[in-house]
This record gives structure tokens, C-alpha cells and sequence, in this order.
């Protein structure tokens, strides 16, 4: 017996369904879960055109067979499972979203790139259902965020803050939703409306206005994911980074917050709320 199968007898292993299974995240989710107790991913979920669709989830992701096959019928799939993980594109977060409340499983979605219109179905859904939404599913960026919103809160507006974050060639959205969610954090610290003083671009712009919370991005290669926030003064700078060298953290973290969420009540919860539990 291994030592895994040992510590499963006794550990209940929240039964957890992969909507992206195929994709970066979905295959990541997989390795992780195949190293924990805590864990069992029971099938995955990826569009109907996709190759993948039969295919077992574990074989996708490098780690055997682990009974868990890719279908493309969510409701179908959500009766054996206990919650969902969303990792795949911001245009089936709506029906995704709506299959859950009907099922009434809990849902964590980590996909960029939501519409914002989408924030009001997100908060009907959770009067129904434990739903956790972040852009970033590690607790150390959830806790950079945390170091911003204080530092932010403690520095005058005369500090200017620049958010820069670098990732692999292929992310779509930009800025990520971490520098995003970054910002938003300073700015609710300073009492500010996200959109009407974030900067995404200063090509052709004249000075820099005070109170102005700025963007710079960088795609290119494989970088997993930096975000640093610069908070620069007259004659000082202070720089808070974060650095991902492997995916897996946010697998991991993402895992530790379905497994959070399964026992929460109904409501809309963040990686913040997880980070307060730790």
C-alpha cells in the first residue's frame, strides 16, 4: 500500500470536475491532485470540438489513468462530483456558471479576461452557491495584494504606483488579471475608482497625473508570471515582486481553495477571504 493510499482512508477526498481539463491549468490541476489525498479529479470538461473529448484526464496531463474522462455536457457531468474548477474561457463562463447554480455545486474560476458585465451574474450566483473568483490562485500573490493595499493606505498620493507584469507568449489578456486585481486593491486603499485612474497606456500621453495607477506589460518566451508594484517618492522607491517559476503553485492554490470553498456556505468569496483562514 502506499503511503497516498494509506492517508486516503483517512481523508475524504473532495471529488472535483476540471472545466478546461486539456489546457496549461487543467493539466496542472491534475498533477497536483494525483500528489494529494485531500483531492480526486473525477472527469474534465472541454468543448465539443476538441480532440481531447474520451480521452482520460491524468493521460492528458503525464501522471496514468485516472478513471476521469473528458466529456462536453457539464450538467451532465456535475451529479458524481462536489465542486467545479473553471479554468477555461472567459465566453463559457456564463453557462458555466448557470449549470452549477442548477446543480448547486461550488465553484472556484480562475479564467482571465471576464467580461465585466458578468460581475452581476457572478454575485446572483452566489446566493446560491459558494463561489470563489480570483485572477491568481496562489496565496503569496494574494497576500502581495494585501502588502499593496496596506502600503497604499499608509503612502501619500504625491507616491506614484506602477504595476508591471511579464508572462509566457501565449497569454491573450493583458494586463493580466493579477495586475488588475493589484490595482484594484490600491485603489480601493486609496478610495479610488479602478477606471478612472488606471493607465493601461502612455504612448503619445502627456505627464503623469497625480493619483494615476499605471500598467506595463511584457510578453514573451515562457515566463510563468511576474507582477511587481512600484511605489515611487521623491528620492525613494518601494517595490513589492512576485515571481512564479512554476505553474503548479497556482494548481496547488487553486486546489487549497476548492477544497476551502467545498465547506463554505453560500456567498462570493476571494483568495483574500482564504488567505484571512491561513
Amino acid at each position: 500500500m502506499t503511503a497516498r493510499t494509506a492517508s486516503s482512508a483517512h481523508v475524504h477526498a473532495l471529488r472535483v470536475l476540471i472545466v478546461g481539463a486539456a489546457g496549461r491549468m487543467g493539466q496542472a490541476l491534475a498533477r497536483a491532485a494525483r500528489e494529494r489525498s485531500d483531492v480526486r479529479v473525477i472527469g474534465g470538461i472541454e468543448s465539443s470540438e476538441s480532440a481531447h473529448i474520451g480521452r482520460d484526464v491524468g493521460e492528458i496531463a503525464g501522471v496514468g489513468v485516472l478513471g476521469a474522462r473528458i466529456a462536453a455536457d457539464l450538467s451532465a457531468a456535475l451529479a458524481e462530483c462536489e465542486a467545479v474548477l473553471d479554468f477555461s474561457h472567459p465566453s463559457a463562463t456564463a453557462a458555466n456558471l448557470a449549470a452549477c447554480v442548477a446543480a448547486g455545486k461550488p465553484l472556484l474560476i480562475g479564467t482571465t479576461g471576464l467580461a465585466q458585465d458578468l460581475h452581476h451574474e457572478l454575485d446572483r450566483a452566489a446566493r446560491h452557491i459558494p463561489l470563489l473568483v480570483s485572477a491568481n490562485m496562489s496565496v503569496s500573490v494574494a497576500l502581495l495584494a494585501e502588502m499593496a493595499r496596506q502600503c497604499a493606505r499608509t503612502l501619500p498620493l504625491q507616491f506614484d504606483v506602477e504595476i508591471l507584469e511579464a508572462h509566457h507568449r501565449h497569454k491573450k489578456d493583458a494586463p493580466s488579471g493579477t495586475a488588475l486585481a493589484l490595482g484594484q486593491a490600491v485603489a480601493e486603499a486609496r478610495g479610488q475608482q479602478l477606471d478612472q485612474v488606471g493607465v493601461r497606456s502612455r504612448a503619445g500621453a502627456g505627464p503623469r497625473q497625480e493619483g494615476e495607477i499605471g500598467f506595463a506589460v511584457v510578453r514573451g518566451g515562457d515566463v510563468v508570471g511576474d507582477h511587481t508594484v512600484v511605489f515611487a517618492g521623491a528620492g525613494e522607491q518601494l517595490i513589492l515582486t512576485h515571481r512564479a517559476t512554476d505553474r503548479a503553485v497556482f494548481a496547488r492554490g487553486a486546489l487549497d481553495a476548492a477544497v476551502w470553498l467545498a465547506r463554505r456556505p453560500p456567498g462570493r468569496y476571494s483568495m483574500r477571504d482564504l488567505l484571512s483562514k491561513q
